[in-house]
C-alpha cells in the first residue's frame, strides 16, 4: 500500500508534468522560473534521488577489525570443521563466500553421515563416523589480490581417508572470487608454458620419497609424468609485488602411490608462463628468479 507521503509526491510530480507540458504547448519564449514551484515540487525529487543512492550503497570493501573463524562439530555421526583467516574475512563478499561454503560442506557430510548410518543399521554392519575437515591458509597477501589455498581432509567410513586441496583468489579490484587459472589465456597456454619444468621438478620430488632416481621410460604409472592442469595451480609471491611463484598441489594418487601422500611442486614465473597471462592481468605478474 502506498503512503501518504507517497501519494502526496505522485500528486506534486503530475502537477509539474500538467504546468511543463502546458508551457510546451505555448508560443511564448519565457520559461516557468525554479522559484514559481511550490517548495515540496522543488524538493521532491531531491529526496528520492537521495533515498535511492542510500539503498544503492556498496557494502564496505574491506572490515579492518574482522576476525578468522573456525567452526567444529564432534558427534555420534561424524567430526567437522572449517576454518579462515582473519585476512580473508576482512572482505565482507569473500566472507560471505567462505561462510556458504562451511554451510555447503556441513550440510553434506551431516547428510551422507545420516544416510550411511540409516544402511548400516538395516543391513547390520558398523556404522563409522564420517570426517569432513577444511583449513583455509593465506599463500600471499598483495595489493589487489590474496591469493588462499585450503587442505580438506575427508573421510567417509572406508579404509583410509583422502587429503586434497583447493584454491581461490579474492581480486580486491572487482571484489570476487576467481580461479587462479582465470588469469590466464587458456589452461593449454599454462600448460605449455610449466610441463617440462613441472616433470622435472616432480621427479625430484619423487626421488627423495623413493630414495633413487625416476625412470619415466620404466613403464610404471608412478614415474610417468601427469598433467599439471589436473592438479591445483596455486599463485604466490616471494617479492610481495606481484604473483612470481606458481604452486601445483598434487593429491594422492596421482603422481604417486597413496603411501607417498601428496607432492607440492613450486616453479618460478618465467618469461614463457608470463606470456600466457592474459594481458589485463598481466600487471599482477613478475618473473621469480
Amino acid at each position: 500500500m502506498r503512503s501518504a507521503r507517497e501519494n502526496a509526491m505522485s500528486r506534486s510530480l503530475a502537477a509539474l508534468s500538467a504546468m511543463l507540458l502546458a508551457s510546451a504547448c505555448q508560443q511564448s519564449e519565457v520559461t516557468p522560473q525554479a522559484s514559481d514551484a511550490p517548495p515540496e515540487q522543488a524538493t521532491a525529487p531531491a529526496a528520492i534521488t537521495m533515498s535511492d543512492e542510500a539503498a544503492s550503497a556498496p557494502s564496505p570493501a574491506v572490515d579492518p577489525a574482522a576476525k578468522g573463524r573456525k567452526e567444529s562439530v564432534d558427534n555420534d555421526l561424524y567430526e567437522f570443521s572449517y576454518s579462515y583467516p582473519a585476512a580473508a574475512a576482512r572482505y565482507p563478499d569473500l566472507r560471505e563466500w567462505l561462510d556458504g561454503d562451511l554451510e555447503k560442506k556441513r550440510e553434506e557430510i551431516d547428510e551422507a553421515a545420516r544416510e550411511d548410518k540409516a544402511s548400516a543399521t538395516k543391513d547390520g554392519y558398523p556404522y563409522r563416523p564420517h570426517s569432513s575437515g577444511t583449513e583455509w591458509q593465506v599463500v600471499t597477501d598483495l595489493p589487489n589480490w590474496l591469493s588462499l589455498s585450503a587442505q580438506i581432509y575427508t573421510y567417509s567410513g572406508g579404509a583410509h581417508g583422502m587429503t586434497v586441496s583447493d584454491t581461490l583468489l579474492w581480486d580486491k579490484t572487482a571484489q570476487k572470487v576467481r580461479e587462479p587459472t582465470e588469469l590466464f589465456v587458456s589452461d593449454a597456454a599454462l600448460r605449455d608454458a610449466i610441463r617440462k619444468p613441472f616433470c622435472d621438478a616432480l621427479d625430484r620430488e619423487r626421488a627423495k620419497k623413493r630414495g633413487e632416481p625416476v625412470d619415466r621410460a620404466s613403464g610404471d604409472m608412478f614415474t610417468e609424468c601427469i598433467d599439471p592442469m589436473e592438479s591445483v595451480v596455486i599463485l604466490g609471491s616471494a617479492g610481495g609485488s606481484g604473483f612470481d611463484r606458481i604452486g601445483v598441489l598434487v593429491a594422492p594418487y596421482s603422481a604417486g602411490p597413496y603411501a607417498e601422500g601428496s607432492y607440492e611442486v613450486t616453479l618460478p614465473v618465467t618469461p614463457a608462463v608470463l606470456r600466457a597471462v592474459r594481458p589485463e592481468f598481466r600487471g599482477s605478474f613478475s618473473a621469480g628468479g
